[in-house]
């Protein structure tokens, strides 16, 4: 469950505090995989990830009741985590008998696809059939499905782009009057706000992949797309391509001179706090940031965003998806809260919740949403083709070796060629 405590009858409310005490007890995967579901209602447990802002939140919250409401005597309880932590739950749940009848996971080869591999997910053609949902979603979220195994593996509910937000007032400060629109121009607007006492970016170290961001934007900067998508794709040697090394220098270079230090023992969550505190002026984050900094900031419009300039015009982004689970009580009923969640009425009622469009390819912008959900409309608009996060371009094994030469170089501990090097060697070796 997510959210109040009905108050139906008493059994129904013993029922939710119960499911209450045990999603807050649910500290550790196993400590979930363990729990018994409550004899009285069919149950539909989904596993998620904790999102931090309230739309988010509430959205899911909607579809639990909504749900519950058309489904008499069907269950539904949402276990939220923190990304590393439900991660774990799902690498558990692969290896295991137990686990969530519906789960949420990137689309990627290093993420969804990983799970798809191990068998976690199940085969959704034939909902994909019954329920049109190729015709209803739009074509970029649904590049991942048939990506990594025969058939159709989960379902887009969101697409997101990232970009860099900027705080206008630290800007003016530092006397830019521009963003941006290369990458060298990058650099020198992060000098200008050193040179004005002011961190240029902020990022928490303690959860690899968003330092990777960085790295990933370097990488399309220096290397351009076709040859970032041959590293990302292994089919280009890290060690004997120049731009790699190039890009772990720069990573370097940014970690010493423009990211609030000290980055490497905070998590996302606590950057995300001092740059609504006004402690650094950017933040590369996604288009659902919108809601964070409206719900977490006193104005809006106080911030802007900008494109990665990295030259290329590609929007940099991933989707989520819902999974089905291989070993679900009753995929039919999992296929039905699928339905309800993406469908165009359910989809107009949390539009904005997790980024500026819809994955519902008959929902427009809401016409009262934030003005910045405009420019992001505009940057989907002009994009020319995609790149994703580096966690869900590779396997799950070169993912973790990513994390590890990135903390290594961002640090100073490694230099950029030993870096480069260190890619290849692991890449090399895969069996």
């Amino acid at each position: 469950m997510v959210g109040s405590v009905e108050n139906d009858n008493p059994a129904r409310r013993t029922q939710k505090v119960t499911k209450i005490a045990r999603a807050l007890a649910c500290t550790t995967a196993l400590t979930c995989l363990v729990v018994p579901a409550l004899a009285q209602d069919q149950q539909l447990t989904i596993w998620t990830i904790s999102y931090q802002a309230d739309a988010q939140v509430n959205a899911l919250k909607r579809a639990e009741e909504a749900f519950e409401a058309s489904h008499p005597g069907v269950d539904v309880e949402i276990v939220m985590r923190g990304v590393d932590e439900h991660k774990t739950a799902l690498r558990v749940a692969a290896g295991s008998d137990s686990g969530p009848d519906i789960y949420m996971s990137w689309a990627g080869l290093g993420l969804g696809g990983e799970y798809v591999k191990a068998g976690l997910s199940a085969d959704m053609s034939e909902y994909y059939d019954q329920y049109g949902w190729s015709e209803r979603l739009s074509a970029p979220s649904l590049a991942f499905n048939s990506a990594f195994a025969e058939g159709k593996h989960g379902i887009p509910f969101r697409f997101s782009g990232e970009g860099l937000y900027y705080n206008k007032a630290l800007f003016d400060e530092a006397g830019i009057t521009e963003v941006p629109t290369t990458y060298d121009e990058l650099v020198e607007v992060a000098e200008q706000l050193k040179q004005a006492g002011i961190a240029p970016i902020t990022f928490g170290g303690t959860v690899n992949w968003h330092v990777m961001r960085l790295m990933d934007m370097l990488l399309e900067a220096k290397c351009g797309a076709e040859t970032n998508d041959a590293l990302m794709g292994m089919q280009a040697d890290w060690n004997t391509t120049p731009c790699a090394t190039e890009a772990f220098a720069e990573l370097q270079k940014w970690g010493a001179d423009y990211i609030l230090s000290p980055f490497m023992g905070i998590d996302e969550a606590q950057s995300n706090q001092l740059y609504y505190a006004g402690r650094a002026a950017m933040a590369l984050q996604g288009d659902w940031f919108v809601n964070q900094l409206d719900e977490n900031t006193d104005d809006l419009d106080n911030f802007g965003v900008f494109e990665l300039p990295t030259g290329t015009d590609r929007l940099y982004g991933f989707a989520e998806y819902w999974y089905i689970a291989a070993r679900a009580d009753d995929p039919d009923l999992a296929a039905e809260f699928l339905d309800l969640f993406t469908s165009d009425e359910f989809q107009d009622q949390i539009k904005g919740a997790f980024g500026a469009l819809s994955v519902n390819v008959n929902v427009e912008v809401a016409d009262d949403a934030p003005a910045m959900y405009g420019d992001w409309v505009e940057l989907f608009r002009n994009a020319k083709g995609t790149f994703v996060n580096g966690d869900q371009a590779f396997p799950l094994d070169v993912t973790t070796e990513y994390f590890r030469v990135i903390n290594e170089v961002v640090t100073g501990n490694m230099e950029p060629a030993a870096g480069a090097a260190a890619m290849q060697t692991f890449i090399d070796n895969l069996g």
